[in-house]
């Protein structure tokens, strides 16, 4: 397949532990939609969920081709030709991994509390150049019982490991959410996880998250709020109960310190008579990846890369140009711009509002290679 093209992907959605997918579902249309063990969709993924139980199941979450017969992933695209799709600097840095993945969540209850390994514990741990710092972008959120969404983020100031294997083995709930700083959220609001920091997604989300491309998360609820009892692995994905503590940053902040590091205040970027766009997460706040907003009055031309990006659409109607190449969209759209575009045009065409993120992977020139970590 072209890698001077976009590439269009299908929806990929993942199971999970926790309840959700309602309002996923409603994005795209679906009537009578309800919540279901399918909350998440994975976007630019060239990597499969880990879900104790459903092993036998290939490649779920695994991003394909759209339309294509025989089904065609968008990991095999990059395999065969990785500086055409990735470029050739991020494959120098990366080899053939994209380095990011990108999900849409809808939350119907509480996710269980959890972290994921920085990239030095991730290496030690489990063997990857990848830990899972990730981004959270609030799109949108309902009430559920009474309450309004809210996350989260961070141990309060003096949080110690002890204290939370203790906690975690009598599973004392009320003490662990204690133990984090709770903050409402609405639309627009941006959030950096960085790996080893204790969060938690409150019920009634509906978000975008942009991570690196793993999922070890480590759980410290051995039931979800919903009832359902999550495996040993999920808990402590192979590492046992013990060392699954390593992968926690203990002491933590206060809220204000919390805030003031953590929450991400827009950017715009530059604003034009076709439109404008807006930075929501940029290396100046992480290496590990990239997003921003495009928003489309009548088109706007899109900056030529020296590595590869993803777009997923929003809301609204139109035509993407990539070299010469003309293709429709439309809302809940997803394409992949390989490195190798590089002249790339977005055209709105109806009078709905005209809204798409544009994700990127890390930045090539930080990457780290961890030989030897002693934990």
């Amino acid at each position: 397949m072209d890698a001077t093209q976009a590439i269009k992907l299908a929806s990929a959605r993942a199971w999970r532990t926790y309840l959700g997918g309602k309002m996923l579902d409603e994005f795209y249309g679906v009537t009578q939609a309800k919540d279901s063990h399918f909350p998440e969709e994975w976007i630019m993924s060239v990597v499969s969920a880990r879900n104790a139980g459903r092993e036998a199941i290939q490649d779920e979450g695994l991003s394909m081709v759209a339309g294509a017969m025989p089904p065609v992933s968008l990991k095999s695209l990059i395999t065969a030709n990785p500086a055409g799709f990735l470029g050739r600097e991020h494959v120098a840095c990366f080899g053939e991994s994209t380095g990011v993945l990108v999900k849409l969540i809808d939350a119907a209850e509480r996710l269980t509390v959890q972290a994921h390994p920085d990239r030095p514990t991730a290496k030690a741990l489990f063997h990857s150049d990848f830990g899972k710092t990730e981004c959270w972008h609030i799109l949108d959120g309902r009430p559920v019982n009474g309450q309004p969404p809210c996350i989260y983020l961070g141990f309060k100031p003096g949080v110690t490991r002890e204290q939370w294997i203790a906690l975690f083995e009598c599973q004392n709930l009320h003490d662990m959410l204690d133990c984090l700083h709770r903050f409402e959220v609405h639309e627009g609001d941006t959030f950096l996880i960085e790996g080893g920091i204790p969060h938690a997604i409150g019920a009634g989300c509906f978000l975008v998250e942009i991570q690196e491309p793993t999922d070890y998360t480590i759980r410290v609820e051995r039931t979800t709020p919903s009832g359902f009892q999550v495996a040993d692995f999920m808990c402590h994905q192979g590492l046992g109960f013990e060392r699954m503590f390593d992968c926690f940053t203990y002491g933590g902040f206060t809220r204000e310190e919390t805030q003031k590091r953590w929450k991400i205040p827009p950017a715009l970027l530059r604003e034009e008579r076709g439109g404008h766009e807006t930075e929501l997460i940029g290396y100046q706040n992480t290496d590990y990846f990239r997003m921003t907003e495009l928003k489309i009055d009548s088109s706007l031309q899109l900056d030529a890369e020296a590595s590869f990006s993803g777009i997923y659409v929003l809301s609204g109607k139109g035509t993407i140009c990539a070299n010469g190449v003309r293709q429709a969209f439309q809302k809940g759209d997803q394409f992949f711009l390989p490195a190798q575009l590089k002249e790339l045009a977005i055209q709105k065409a109806s009078d709905q509002e005209c809204r798409i993120l544009r994700c990127y992977g890390p930045k090539p020139a930080v990457k780290q290679v961890i030989d030897h970590v002693q934990m």
